[in-house]
């Protein structure tokens, strides 16, 4: 099957951020695909001291949050403080891959619905990102978030092949 980017344009989504959905859309199906059979018990190892799967899962979730959030023109609630703080770390006793998966696809999801209202002519507008308010546009933040969250989807597929070849 094709890559997001070939198989045409996404009903609803502006044609300028086409490629932030196409992106997001491809981690999804990528994230999907390699975690298929990975063991839960090895969501939270760090082979040569690199971040975890787990993490990857859930920073997946969380920076696209965030990123989307700073993109509204709003800053973090304290639910999404919190979740950035503890992101290295399980979120509860037994917390299984599908369910870490099933977070980011929601948010995916989330993504794709906020992509959808933004006026094309908006994009441009500034934005502040975190408690320095650093400067931003609603298109900066879009962009950055497709980005960082393929960069984590490579770093993802990189230590999952060193867990399985490591159990092998």
């Amino acid at each position: 099957m094709e890559e997001f980017w070939l198989r045409g344009p996404i009903n609803g989504i502006p044609a300028l951020l086409m490629p932030v959905a196409h992106a997001l859309l491809q981690a999804r199906e990528e994230v999907s695909t390699l975690m298929e059979g990975f063991p839960d018990k090895l969501l939270w190892e760090r082979p040569s001291g690199v971040a975890s799967v787990g993490f990857h899962l859930q920073h997946l979730a969380g920076v696209a949050d965030r990123l989307f959030t700073y993109a509204k023109g709003e800053a973090l609630n304290s639910a999404q403080l919190k979740a950035l703080a503890s992101e290295k770390e399980a979120p509860h006793p037994g917390c299984e891959a599908n369910e870490l998966i099933s977070r980011f696809n929601e948010q995916v999801d989330n993504c794709l619905e906020q992509l959808k209202a933004i006026e094309e002519q908006s994009l441009a507008e500034p934005r502040v990102v975190g408690r320095t308010k650093l400067p931003s546009t609603v298109i900066g933040l879009l962009v950055h978030t497709a980005e960082h969250t393929l960069r984590h989807v490579g770093q993802l597929l990189v230590t999952v092949r060193i867990i399985k070849d490591t159990q092998s």
